[in-house]
């Protein structure tokens, strides 16, 4: 038996963790541009966002797998950390992506992105040879990106959107 109602609670958290290491990420980032050039703001920020993304997903993860919830549950959990770890991590990465766009700058120029860069290539690349020969890896660290982007799109609309809801008041009754 799975707990359906632990699992949403997990993953509005996943969410709220998502959207925290987007925005920290990116205003650590500009802050950091006060007193250094772009690159090396993103590569001071980048390493310790990432570390503290993990370790928080891990203290989940463990926290669920010593928690009185069902083996299914614990699995699942297990399961969609494995899943989303990639995405969380791209977190605080798309927010120095975003301010080197708006700052008119290469991202490629920075040291931590490129680790980061390398360090995904050794997940996808396996994949991708795994599934064919090609620009296949092309396509696949492009759909990462793209994934990791909607899904992060994604947690923060469903972490937010109660609050929007009560920002726009209550709907109007139903007449039969």
């Amino acid at each position: 038996m799975v707990n359906l109602g632990y699992l949403k609670r997990r993953l509005g958290q996943y969410a709220a963790l998502w959207v925290g290491g987007f925005l920290v990420g990116g205003a650590a980032i500009l802050v950091g541009l006060w007193f250094v050039d772009l690159m090396t703001a993103v590569d001071r920020v980048l390493p310790v966002m990432l570390g503290a993304l993990a370790l928080t997903l891990g203290a989940g993860v463990v926290l669920s797998l010593t928690s009185r919830e069902t083996l299914g549950t614990k699995l699942v959990v297990l399961l969609l950390a494995a899943l989303l770890v990639l995405p969380l991590l791209w977190a605080p990465v798309s927010a120095a992506v975003a301010v080197a766009w708006f700052a008119d700058r290469s991202i490629e120029y920075s040291a931590s992105y490129a680790a980061f860069q390398i360090g995904i290539s050794r997940v996808l690349f396996p994949i991708g040879q795994a599934l064919g020969q090609g620009d296949l890896f092309g396509w696949v660290w492009t759909a990462f990106q793209w994934v990791s982007t909607v899904v992060g799109f994604l947690s923060a609309l469903a972490r937010i959107w109660p609050a929007i809801r009560r920002l726009l008041g209550p709907e109007p009754p139903v007449e039969a």
